[in-house]
C-alpha cells in the first residue's frame, strides 16, 4: 500500500497566504524563499498541509514511495521543517541554531525569530546537496 500524500499542482504560495496566523504565515514564507533559493526548485504542494522541494523515492514498510527531498509546513503548533534533521544522525549545529524542537525526522521552530538563519540555511544547504536521487 502506498502512502496516501502526494504531490499535487497546488499554488503553494495561495496556501501560505491563508494561514490564519500572521506570525507563523511570514515565518514560513521566509522559510519558503530560503528553500527556493537554496534548491533552485520550484516549491511543490504535496497533500494538503505540506510544502516540498525536490523529489526522491524512497522505500519503506509501505513500498517504493515518492517524497519531498525538503520541505515545510506550517502547523498551528510549530513551523515544522522537513529534511534538515536525521534521529540517526544528529548534527551537531543544531546545538547552535537556538530555540527548537526535533522529530524523528522533523526540526519544529515555534517562532523563527528565535532561531540562527544562518545555521538554519547551512542545514538546508547541506541537506539538499546530501539528497539522495540528487
Amino acid at each position: 500500500m502506498a502512502i496516501k500524500t502526494k504531490a499535487s499542482d497546488r499554488d503553494p504560495r495561495e496556501f501560505l497566504a491563508k494561514v490564519p496566523d500572521p506570525r507563523r504565515r511570514a515565518d514560513a514564507e521566509a522559510v519558503l524563499e530560503v528553500m527556493e533559493r537554496v534548491t533552485g526548485e520550484p516549491p511543490v504542494m504535496w497533500g494538503d498541509s505540506m510544502i516540498g522541494f525536490g523529489r526522491m523515492t524512497y522505500r519503506n514498510t509501505t513500498g517504493e514511495n515518492d517524497w519531498f527531498v525538503l520541505g515545510l509546513s506550517p502547523r498551528k503548533a510549530a513551523l515544522t521543517i522537513y529534511g534538515v534533521h536525521d534521529d540517526n544522525a544528529p548534527d551537531e549545529r543544531l546545538s547552535r541554531l537556538g530555540k527548537h524542537t526535533v522529530g524523528k525526522g522533523c526540526l519544529y521552530v515555534k517562532r523563527l525569530a528565535d532561531v540562527d538563519a544562518g545555521v538554519l540555511e547551512e542545514l538546508v544547504r547541506d541537506a539538499w546537496g546530501a539528497r539522495p536521487n540528487g
